[in-house]
């Protein structure tokens, strides 16, 4: 084997060892997205996800849970992509995630985490 094929096995070797550098969101997003998770476990609505409604405990910790992966994954730098990445639809199915509280007409879990990212910005 040749000098450079090993140094580049070498490399490779040591690059898959060394951990990749992950940041955290700013501080201001993980202040909002924990006040929206906060909101979602509090509201008392229903979530549904992949054709089953889900209480609001649940779909907090579904969505808590998606929300460290994409962290780990550095794919959340804002709120939005929080919203956008793991709050609006199923990474499995593709299908839309809704929200019913007491009783009403359901709406997208997209446009009910806006609204209430919106009010809470306000403050």
């Amino acid at each position: 084997m040749n000098i450079r094929a090993t140094l580049g096995s070498l490399l490779m070797l040591v690059l898959l060892w060394v951990p990749l550098a992950r940041a955290e969101p700013p501080t201001s997003v993980q202040v909002e997205v924990n006040f929206l998770l906060g909101y979602i476990e509090g509201s008392g609505c229903e979530f549904y996800r992949n054709g089953t409604w889900h209480d609001s405990k649940t779909a907090q910790m579904h969505l808590r849970d998606k929300y460290k992966y994409l962290v780990a994954s550095n794919l959340i730098n804002t709120t939005e992509d929080f919203i956008e990445r793991a709050a609006t639809k199923s990474s499995v199915s593709g299908q839309a995630y809704w929200v019913r509280c007491n009783g009403g007409e359901a709406m997208t879990s997209k446009q009910w985490l806006h609204d209430e990212l919106a009010r809470f910005r306000t403050f």
